[in-house]
């Protein structure tokens, strides 16, 4: 894993572009190795490449993060919602 704290979009020129959002996109690099790249227009765009092994790892953690606020933001509505039905 490593950071790239500015990366010039041409590099990514002839990268196969995976999958992409409003201000990131993951990019094929090469040699079982992506890019996660925040295109913002008001920054350097910055990355972090990984292993496609590696990818799979962070996966299972951003879904387990994914989870845990889940939980939070879920349980903090229906704390509000219980409320407002005691009124």
């Amino acid at each position: 894993m490593k950071l790239v704290t500015a990366i010039d979009a041409q590099v990514l020129e002839h990268a196969v572009l995976i999958a992409e959002s409003n201000e990131f996109a993951i990019f094929d690099v090469g040699s079982d190795t992506y890019a996660l790249v925040h295109r913002h227009a008001a920054v350097e765009w910055q990355a972090i490449t990984i292993s496609g092994d590696g990818l799979f790892r962070v996966l299972e953690l951003l879904a387990r993060a994914t989870r845990t606020l889940y939980r939070d933001v879920a349980s903090d509505l229906s704390k509000k919602q219980h409320r407002g039905q005691n009124r």
